[in-house]
């Protein structure tokens, strides 16, 4: 069946009155943590805002658009990239998912990052280093070749999986069809869609839409609503992570802790019987 894609809108810093929502892993630098949810489990990826946020800024607004909405993936070269975000599939019927302009290129601003194995990075057009709009992929092993400093190259990393790797190493176990397997199958599809389906993984070789590998994209969204016995926090939790959710009183914060539970990947929530105005929350994510 086609997942269904909750629409969900980001918060990632918010000034003065704005309730103070800010996404953080205990070992690395604040960036949003995103869900990509497949039938094999949830691939849960942690975003570089600070160093790349030209690029994950656009990788947001695709998300938050709901132009990544019944999205798939088109390309799957085992042993080297899984690649989404070109297009859609819906009613089985397979579009382009429109694009906005190329961004800038941003390979070299802020820290760099090689395209090692459990990175996500943007594609690109070959000969044009600033040409990455909608589509990215995962890399699958070490493809540090992608760093090289050249116009086919600068591939650039804007995040890497903090939980779901094992996930990842599924794909490196498809095969490339050749009549006889029976599931998990690279098939060549340009005769029926174009060359950009000449590597399309499919669950099983036939072209119902349910053999597509859909990879939904939910943010960890974070909402608060005021209830009869205080405030609630509700949020998208991590799969098999410790979720913290902490809160503070003043600008700049000094966070405390209001609960630590472990995320099963389903929407939580929590009540703040002590909620007043005054306090600002944030979830934070440790492995």
């Amino acid at each position: 069946m086609l997942f269904r894609r909750i629409k969900d809108a980001v918060v990632s810093r918010c000034v003065l009155a704005a309730l103070l929502l800010v996404f953080t892993l205990s070992s690395a630098r604040a960036g949003t943590l995103v869900q990509f949810r497949t039938v094999f489990g949830d691939i849960e990826v942690e975003l570089y805002n600070q160093d790349k946020p030209v690029t994950v800024q656009n990788f947001l607004r695709y998300v938050q658009s709901g132009r990544y909405a019944n999205e798939f993936s088109h390309r799957l070269v085992p042993g080297f990239v899984l690649q989404g975000g070109g297009f859609t599939l819906t009613t089985n019927l397979i579009s382009a998912i429109p694009t906005n302009p190329p961004i800038t290129n941003e390979f070299g601003v802020g820290q760099k990052f090689s395209n090692i194995r459990g990175t996500i990075a943007m594609a690109k057009l070959g000969g044009d280093t600033n040409s990455a709009t909608s589509q990215w992929f995962f890399n699958l092993v070490d493809n540090t070749f992608l760093d090289a400093p050249d116009t086919n190259n600068f591939f650039v990393v804007f995040g890497h999986v903090v939980q779901g790797t094992n996930i990842l190493n599924l794909f490196n176990s498809f095969q490339y069809y050749t009549n006889d397997q029976p599931s998990n199958v690279v098939v060549n599809l340009s005769v029926y869609y174009g060359g950009n389906f000449t590597t399309c993984p499919l669950l099983y070789p036939s072209l119902a839409s349910t053999n597509f590998v859909f990879l939904d994209i939910t943010l960890l969204q974070v909402a608060i609503q005021p209830v009869a016995n205080g405030r609630q926090i509700s949020w998208n939790s991590a799969a098999g992570m410790t979720n913290i959710v902490e809160f503070t009183t003043n600008l700049p914060p000094a966070w405390n802790p209001l609960i630590s539970t472990n995320g099963t990947g389903s929407r939580m929530a929590v009540v703040d019987p002590a909620a007043s105005p005054n306090r600002f929350y944030r979830v934070r994510v440790a492995n």
